[in-house]
């Protein structure tokens, strides 16, 4: 997280806006605590695809999008598994 330039404190914090965004853009229903982990989680995963396709994103702004995108690829994965 700190390769992104946003600290642990803010990175709780912007996982768990990502998430709770992820949370109502996939109309899923999930806890607080399970929002700021799909947040981070889903940052570093995005971060990590695009990392691989050449795109980085930095600062708070960056680490929001990549969470909530990441956020919305576990939500679908998750959906998936359960099926």
């Amino acid at each position: 997280m700190e390769d992104a330039g946003v600290g642990w404190v803010a990175a709780i914090i912007i996982g768990g806006i990502a998430g709770w965004l992820a949370e109502k853009f996939m109309n899923s229903n999930m806890g607080l605590l399970m929002n700021i982990i799909l947040g981070i989680v889903g940052a570093i995963v995005a971060n990590a695809i695009l990392a691989g396709l050449g795109i980085t994103l930095a600062g708070w702004l960056g680490y929001l999008i990549a969470g909530f995108v990441g956020a919305c690829l576990l939500i679908a994965v998750g959906r998936v598994i359960r099926r």
